[in-house]
């Protein structure tokens, strides 16, 4: 798919994976939606439901004493949206942003946050039953962001859990 740059996704409420999509004429599975994106070579997902818009990379502005994944923060349309590094917060090290970059807007618990990716790929549609648990080989930061993993097309993509992308604190509107 080629890269989507400053279209608006107008849709409902976020939802939690298992509740998202729609059941099929015969009252068949559930069709789970989401957007696919990359950092790096690694594959994630996020709700479409919670997508509110993808922009391509520009300047933010630096606020002093944040979270060292919190980037800064972006004027959208008169809202100020925290801009969230994802591979930072998987404990990747900091993104080198280009114009190529994208910010994925997403909606978390009321608010607009931006998230960081190298490049959209793709709407995927899955059955709901099809998403597989987050394997638990230790206990690396990453694995509390995500909420599963699913095949598509021979890959791999890991769904991650927005409502545990932010500490407690950060979630809490100001």
């Amino acid at each position: 798919m080629n890269q989507v740059v400053s279209s608006e996704i107008t849709s409902a409420p976020p939802n939690a994976w298992g509740n998202v999509g729609t059941a099929d004429a015969a009252g068949g599975v559930a069709q789970t939606q989401f957007i696919s994106f990359a950092i790096g070579d690694d594959q994630y997902g996020v709700d479409i439901m919670a997508v509110r818009e993808i922009k391509g990379w520009s300047d933010i502005a630096h606020l002093p004493k944040q979270p060292e994944y919190v980037r800064g923060v972006l004027n959208l349309r008169g809202a100020i949206v925290p801009i969230v590094d994802l591979r930072c917060r998987f404990g990747q090290g900091l993104t080198e942003t280009t114009p190529l970059h994208i910010v994925i807007i997403v909606q978390i618990e009321g608010r607009q946050v931006g998230l960081i990716g190298d490049r959209v790929l793709d709407i995927v549609s899955v059955d709901a039953a099809q998403i597989q648990k987050v394997p638990r080989a230790g206990d690396g930061p990453q694995a509390d962001f995500l909420s599963g993993i699913v095949s598509h097309d021979n890959v791999m993509i890991a769904l991650i859990d927005l409502a545990h992308l932010l500490p407690a604190e950060d979630r809490a509107d100001r």
